[in-house]
């Protein structure tokens, strides 16, 4: 879906990607009780979990009351932080009131960082945060959907995002999930169901992917799409920047568990690789104006990246070529070096009447665009702006960065079909215990098996 400059029109796909349907919520049941620790990432999911919680407040599903949007989050370290000041500096009718994390630390740091006056005056008055309302451990998640909430912030590792985004559905809570919305194909094909029923409930559902939020792209991408630089004929992403954030080294005494749950973007099963987890903001605009791909071919490795705790497993470079129904091709390059070598970020389209980076055709909007997706978010919420559901639209963009990423690691091509049967899975039984033990080895083309 699209939204203009000012807010004030809603653009749907004609497939319904958009999830525009009735005003009609759901009743839920009183019935099962909470769901356990160990199971619960992969459990919260199932319908049983969804009587554990309650309905959102009727007034703010698509309404205009005149309470304040309640709002928790789940993972407050760096990006976490940033994303509670950001919803809190975009909305005047929000609170924070739930806070949850794997690690009582991130916690601490985290409420003492936005509850400085110095830095951020303006939300203090937005952070009702109390003792009782911090949770720890893999649990938090259930825990802060359980609070008297309305909306979510999920902003943990992306290997756990589709069992919260799941979790959060089915306690009727309107929700905002950072990017990657997964890291294998299972967990994007249950975003997608979960979408699906978000849709029927009427719940908005914010992404951090926010080229979407940005007028300058909302109104270009429509003004391609109506014919503005012609009939596209060609596409290129990029992504050269330079290297995530990381752990320099694995702390005596760290068990393995944390450490690579700290150090996250490092790991193919907890971040998806680079191509997953940051060049999904390319992908995604080439994904609103031309759809699905049919098939991918890629390449990729490591040009510098030791092999130890500290790099993990991922590539640092992959390079792809996406093919689309109507011929079209798109070069995608996406690449993690070191400072100093070349930067780019941004993507490029062709047409036969002339070319646009897809932000290029329309002004800038007012706000930070980090800061802009939640005034979108809150106004869906509040029925005041047009109904938000990015979830299956930056789903399937995610599912293009996985076809990549998947591709380059077997050197094979991979079609939509064959990464849509994929049986792909990352997220073990017992979330508590992730695979592989040890430092894996990054995938090797022709040894390394799509399944």
């Amino acid at each position: 879906m699209l939204l203009d400059g000012g807010g004030s029109r809603v653009y749907a796909r004609q497939d319904t990607k958009a999830g525009i349907v009735g005003e009609k919520v759901l009743a839920m049941s009183d019935s099962e009780g909470s769901v356990s620790r160990r199971g619960f990432l992969r459990k919260y999911g199932e319908a049983g979990a969804a009587g554990s919680f309650m309905i959102v407040r009727p007034e703010l599903v698509r309404g205009v009351g005149n309470g304040r949007v309640r709002a928790g989050i789940v993972g407050v370290g760096l990006r976490g932080t940033q994303a509670m000041v950001e919803f809190l500096s975009g909305n005047d009718d929000v609170e924070l009131v739930a806070v949850g994390d794997l690690y009582h630390n991130n916690l601490e740091k985290a409420l003492n960082t936005v509850r400085d006056p110095a830095r951020y005056p303006a939300i203090q008055s937005k952070i009702k945060v109390d003792r009782e309302h911090m949770f720890t451990g893999f649990d938090a998640c259930q825990k802060v959907l359980a609070s008297d909430i309305d909306l979510i912030l999920l902003v943990t590792p992306p290997i756990y995002r589709p069992g919260e985004f799941e979790a959060a559905v089915a306690a009727r809570k309107h929700i905002f999930a950072e990017k990657p919305l997964a890291v294998d194909p299972v967990g994007s094909r249950r975003v997608m169901a979960a979408a699906k029923k978000a849709e029927e409930l009427r719940l908005t559902v914010g992404v951090g992917a926010q080229r979407r939020s940005q007028p300058e792209y909302q109104q270009s991408i429509q003004m391609i799409k109506d014919g503005a630089i012609g009939e596209v004929l060609a596409a290129y992403a990029y992504n050269l920047g330079s290297p995530l954030p990381r752990l320099n080294e694995k702390p005596a005494g760290m068990s393995e568990l944390e450490f690579k749950i700290r150090n996250w973007p490092q790991y193919v099963s907890l971040g998806g690789d680079q191509v997953v987890e940051q060049h999904i903001h390319n992908v995604d605009v080439i994904q609103w104006v031309l759809g699905r791909p049919l098939k991918v071919v890629a390449s990729g490795g490591r040009a510098w990246m030791p092999s130890n705790w500290v790099y993990g497993d991922k590539y640092d470079h992959i390079c792809a070529e996406f093919t689309f129904p109507n011929g079209v091709i798109c070069s995608s390059h996406s690449r993690h070096y070191q400072r100093g070598c070349a930067m780019r970020n941004g993507e490029l389209v062709i047409g036969t009447k002339g070319r646009s980076t897809c932000q290029d055709l329309a002004p800038r909007g007012p706000l930070p665009p980090k800061v802009q997706e939640h005034v979108y978010l809150v106004n869906s919420i509040r029925g005041r702006g047009p109904y938000i559901n990015l979830a299956m639209a930056v789903a399937e963009s995610t599912m293009m960065t996985i076809m990549a990423r998947e591709s380059a690691f077997s050197g094979k091509e991979v079609t939509w079909e064959m990464i849509m049967a994929s049986k792909l899975e990352f997220l073990p039984p017992d979330p508590e215990h992730l695979p592989p033990a040890g430092v894996p080895a990054p995938a090797v083309p022709g040894q390394y098996q799509f399944r």
